[in-house]
């Protein structure tokens, strides 16, 4: 049996009893660690507070992991019980769906405890989450790659009037180019983009497309740390966002589109005075 289980979005406490039981009775866990992290980091003393707490020893899978060498994992599945942990809910990155499919090829039964995500979370905002349309994803620019692929999807939601969630990059182990040039892997510190970049960029590229689909005064909503203890949410435009110190990550970013009165009022409670 593989549990893929969803451990919230705050601290070690957010995993739900049901999620709690499972990891509990299995041989072995893991802890997926790139596609979002625990606002309580992946440092040694943090990774001691989840053992703690959950009675396990836990292994930290990286993406490389994941993605080139979880047969290991799915086959210690085959005989035991194993538990992967999600940061979030299980199916808020494609990555572990991918997972599901390799697991169920080999036989392996899988089972699925759900939590909260960014998804459903964010509507602590006020913004009702049947007015969003399509969620974005940006990446870091480098001076090499600039993707764009995100500005129609954003113009297309400005048309009908749906706010767009924005996910930013986090960058937890990634090789640098040269050292995959080199054959031999050498790693980028971490880097978690914030909501100050985020707009920077976004509006480098409506600046490069020039179609109105957002600019400098276009409302939007950073948050930072969302579902823990010192979450912070910050409403205003663009160019005013730029200068608010959102903190430590994980940070995430809406772009407003129209607004029911009752969302108003809920944004005027988060607006920059």
């Amino acid at each position: 049996m593989l549990y893929i289980v969803g451990l919230g979005l705050g601290d070690e406490r957010d995993i739900t009893v049901r999620g709690l039981d499972a990891v509990r009775r299995c041989a072995k866990v893991y802890m997926e660690a790139y596609t979002s992290l625990l606002s309580l980091g992946l440092d040694p003393a943090s990774l001691a507070n989840l053992e703690k707490m959950y009675g396990k020893e836990i292994t930290v899978a990286d993406r490389e992991m994941v993605e080139e060498h979880a047969d290991q994992m799915l086959s210690e599945a085959v005989d035991a019980e194993v538990a992967f942990l999600v940061v979030g809910d299980p199916f808020g990155a494609t990555t572990h769906t991918d997972l599901v499919v390799r697991a169920k090829s080999m036989g392996v039964e899988v089972k699925v405890i759900h939590n909260a995500s960014v998804m459903n979370a964010v509507g602590v905002c006020g913004l009702q989450l049947y007015r969003y349309g399509e969620t974005i994803s940006i990446p870091f620019f480098t001076e090499t790659w600039r993707p764009d692929s995100f500005y129609e999807k954003i113009q297309n939601s400005r048309r009908l009037g749906l706010h767009t969630l924005c996910l930013l990059d986090i960058r937890v182990k990634e090789p640098t180019l040269e050292s995959l040039c080199r054959g031999k892997k050498v790693y980028e510190p971490a880097r978690f983009m914030t909501v100050n970049t985020a707009i920077s960029q976004l509006l480098e590229v409506e600046e490069l497309h020039g179609g109105s689909a957002y600019g400098p005064d276009s409302l939007c909503m950073g948050i930072a740390r969302l579902g823990s203890d010192d979450q912070k949410i910050v409403a205003g435009p663009m160019k005013k966002l730029l200068d608010v110190d959102f903190g430590a990550p994980l940070h995430c970013l809406i772009i407003v589109g129209e607004t029911h009165p009752v969302e108003q009022e809920m944004l005027e409670f988060y607006m920059i005075k």
